[in-house]
């Protein structure tokens, strides 16, 4: 816009100000469009539990047609527990198409899952019918959206002051100091902030110096020099006289530990219940997933780190793992890696540490369906640049630059009943291990658009060539391929070798009486002579190692019957719609 000398500044701000909001109000019509829901939802702050549940009532109400609830329990405090079934109406019914599980939340205070699985919910209902790619994986597969595995946890982390790594566990009461008693010392809020920070005490013999020009910090001296300070770790007092601080807190078990593949007791592992699904939580989900055979990928939402995770959990597990499913995790977690900056892709027992009874861990090698625990946010990720492992003074700055001192609660003097006078405050549970608000969308928008790419390499079959041949009067050969069109085969390496579930048929049904099946078997390639034959039953026909992924199934029948005799060939699968066909003999 040109404007005259004339015009004076305020009229030229006035009329920039118009142009700017014209432009805003009459986009070009190649502009990005944004899609809209039919639930008012934004992404830039947390949700306790009972909002999480309206919101997944609001979905099913808003998109009947796409989403319904089941409810499959109550956690142990009675609080409900959902799964939101996502699929369109179109094609085979949800329960038998193959079907991604994803869930969040299983430590209390790791609280973006749910954040990222109703995110999930969001996308996918906002997008059918608007955006092709989100359209054709509603209409191929069935979601199972669990938003929360530990409901009592979370809700207890945004109720009660917390530390960032508290309160991880269920709200299960535990002996956790073998004292006789439960719960009955827990952290304290000495400075009623809604967190609980740290406790210092000025000590001549103590082992840290507190910073001269950032009093904020304090910094532990050298071996042989002594310090003026002592910490006394995190807020709180000795409630149960027995000269502890807060060492039997609220709770209970931590649930990822708590299921069935490779489980040990808790004197082996730390956190685990007394027996594998031992809590009502993780037998809800266990008893949903059980029945639903058609599950062929699972992803649980963690925190915090910025890795994809993947079993084995332990070195001695590693064997149970067969190459071919090795290459099925590795090709997508490596995919994870590109659409999630800051993100490593890890094995848990060789990059991380050893785990016994993880949830990831049974669904894989228990029940065979391949398996990711993404652990969302790395410090990083505040610089975008190549900073993964930042320093404390860096951490520092941008939590004063990017979040305005709100994660850290400036000291304050308290008269403690145990320890006199002492300072109280420093980082708050928001502070580490939670995605800052800011960031949230973007961080459960690349989450979502991974759980759609391991999703959209769940088995899609088709059937391919057909040959059929006289081999003399009355006798037919009938050569055929079943097709996989996705990276995961029907059946994974380690179903097929432990016999989880059930193999993959496949029938060649003759309509009417007068065909019939003499002969069958398989081949390797089309121009193999000979075949592998089926000694029993060669009509149906089991296949335990099912369609291979991005690969091919050629089987042979041999027909007794005439010209114009119909044929019909089905192939099922619990982790793909199944698919059929009718033949003619000519």
């Amino acid at each position: 816009m040109h404007l005259q000398s004339r015009i004076n500044r305020s009229a030229a701000t006035v009329a920039l100000a118009a142009c700017a909001l014209a432009s805003f109000v009459s986009a070009p019509a190649n502009a990005q469009p944004q899609i809209k829901s039919k639930v008012d939802i934004t992404f830039n702050h947390y949700n306790d539990y009972d909002h999480i549940i309206s919101y997944l009532h609001a979905f099913a109400d808003a998109y009947p047609s796409l989403v319904r609830l089941q409810r499959i329990g109550a956690s142990g405090e009675g609080r409900p527990m959902y799964v939101a079934i996502v699929a369109s109406s179109k094609g085979a019914p949800a329960s038998e198409r193959p079907a991604m599980y994803i869930d969040g939340n299983v430590h209390g205070n790791e609280i973006q899952g749910a954040e990222i699985v109703l995110y999930t919910l969001w996308d996918l209902t906002r997008s059918y019918g608007v955006v092709d790619n989100i359209t054709k994986l509603l209409d191929t597969y069935t979601f199972y959206l669990v938003p929360s595995q530990n409901p009592d946890g979370r809700q207890n982390w945004f109720d009660t002051a917390n530390t960032p790594n508290s309160s991880r566990v269920n709200k299960r009461p535990k002996d956790n100091d073998n004292d006789g008693l439960f719960d009955e010392d827990s952290y304290d809020d000495l400075d009623g902030d809604g967190s609980i920070t740290q406790m210092w005490k000025k000590d001549p013999h103590g082992q840290w110096r507190r910073d001269a020009d950032d009093p904020r910090v304090f910094t532990r001296v050298k071996e042989g020099q002594q310090g003026d300070w002592t910490y006394l770790g995190s807020e709180g007092i000795d409630n149960d006289g027995d000269g502890r601080v807060n060492e039997d807190p609220p709770g209970g078990d931590d649930m990822n530990r708590d299921w069935p593949s490779d489980w040990q007791p808790p004197y082996v592992q730390r956190g685990a219940a007394p027996l594998p699904l031992y809590n009502a939580e993780t037998r809800s989900i266990a008893t949903f997933i059980l029945a639903h055979p058609n599950i062929a990928g699972v992803q649980s939402f963690h925190n915090a780190g910025g890795m994809i995770l993947r079993g084995p959990a332990a070195s001695y597990v590693a064997g149970a793992y067969p190459p071919e499913d090795n290459r099925v995790l590795d090709a997508i977690g490596k995919v994870g890696e590109k659409l999630l900056p800051y993100y490593r892709y890890m094995v848990i027992y060789k990059d991380l540490y050893t785990v016994h009874g993880g949830f990831v861990n049974w669904t894989n090698e228990g029940l065979g369906i391949y398996s990711f625990t993404n652990e969302i946010f790395n410090p990083g990720m505040y610089f975008q640049r190549d900073v993964n492992r930042p320093s404390a003074e860096q951490m520092q700055f941008f939590r004063d630059r990017l979040l305005f001192g709100q994660v850290f609660k400036p000291f304050e003097t308290i008269n403690h009943p145990e320890y006199g006078e002492i300072l109280v405050g420093g980082l708050n549970k928001w502070a580490s291990r939670v995605t800052p608000a800011f960031m949230l969308e973007e961080e459960a928008h690349r989450n979502f658009a991974f759980t759609m790419f391991h999703a959209d390499q769940m088995p899609v079959l088709s059937f391919g060539d057909t040959r059929i041949e006289r081999l003399r009067d009355g006798l037919w050969s009938v050569t055929f391929e079943i097709k996989n069109e996705k990276r995961m085969p029907t059946r994974s390496g380690i179903a097929a070798r432990n016999h989880i579930g059930e193999p993959d048929i496949l029938t060649c049904s003759p309509v009417g009486d007068r065909a019939q099946v003499v002969a069958s078997g398989s081949l390797e390639r089309w121009l193999d002579p000979r075949m592998d034959a089926v000694e029993h039953e060669p009509a149906r026909i089991l296949l335990d190692h099912g369609a291979p992924g991005m690969g091919s199934v050629i089987h042979r029948f041999i027909i007794a019957g005439a010209e114009g005799d119909r044929l019909q060939m089905r192939y099922h699968a619990e982790k793909a719609v199944d698919i059929e066909t009718t033949l003619t003999l000519r």
